[in-house]
């Protein structure tokens, strides 16, 4: 059975294994600890912030980081006051990327639609209780953070998100909302559980999740699921500036290519 996997950053990683499970490596899992410790900070990190972020003792923490340097998994910073993640990572990122079947197929689209477009076009992967960014096309007012794949979102507070939990159940989508940490991001964050549901059966009604102002403000963002086998995979996401656009023309211009490449992108896979 999948081990239970704990990853919220800021807190204790914890990495349980199923009873009884004889092919579970407890030794691989703690080095996984080790790089999760690295999730959500902003800064180098000394060793015993990595064992205290990781739950490890320090002895076992000072083995992994040093065995994990030697393999170039993690490095020291360039002030030699702490330690990053090492360079060699993103050989694996790279390879979850080109290897994954929707994020080939959907490239070729997203390009298409962000020439359609010309706002900020996403894809992003479900993961439970959050959207992982793929792929991302910029426009003209994007930030640092905006650029970056592997940078993670809640779902239950963003288009995408909302847009791939309307490909669930509604008991599917309570038991997600129960697992979410429901934080108000502005002001006009929807953060009861019957509220968020609400929108996302509006999203199931009209093949699309609309979000304004309530993950990042002075935001409009148009959402669209991208499902397998009846499953929710990965959305569609679609940003636009409320300093250049209504909510209701986004809806008319964004909504409809938005749903269109969904479509293309789903027939293909």
């Amino acid at each position: 059975m999948r081990p239970n996997v704990r990853t919220t950053p800021g807190k204790e990683l914890k990495f349980e294994a199923e009873e009884g499970d004889a092919l579970f490596v407890r030794s691989a899992a703690r080095a996984m600890q080790v790089l999760a410790a690295f999730h959500g900070v902003n800064k180098a990190l000394s060793l015993s912030e990595i064992a205290k972020l990781s739950g490890l003792d320090r002895s076992a923490t000072q083995r992994i980081v040093h065995t994990l340097a030697k393999l170039d998994y993690i490095r020291r910073s360039s002030d030699d006051r702490g330690y990053l993640p090492g360079l060699r990572l993103l050989d694996h990122t790279l390879d979850v990327l080109r290897l994954d079947p929707l994020v080939q197929k959907a490239t070729p689209v997203l390009l298409e639609l962000r020439r359609s477009l010309r706002e900020r076009i996403d894809l992003s992967l479900f993961d439970d209780t959050r959207m992982i960014y793929a792929f991302r096309i910029q426009s003209k007012r994007e930030t640092f953070y905006a650029t970056l794949v592997g940078h993670s979102v809640p779902a239950f507070a963003t288009a995408g998100g909302r847009a791939a939990l309307s490909l669930m159940t509604d008991e599917e989508v309570r038991e997600v909302l129960g697992r979410s940490e429901l934080i108000e991001y502005t002001a006009a964050t929807r953060t009861d559980p019957e509220e968020i549901l609400e929108q996302v059966r509006i999203a199931r009604t009209n093949g699309y999740a609309v979000i304004v102002d309530e993950y990042l403000r002075g935001e409009v963002a148009i959402g669209v699921g991208i499902s397998r086998d009846g499953r929710p995979i990965g959305a569609i996401h679609v940003a636009g500036s409320l300093s250049e656009w209504s909510q209701d023309e986004f809806e008319r211009q964004a909504a409809p290519v938005a749903m269109e490449a969904a479509r293309d992108i789903m027939a293909s896979l």
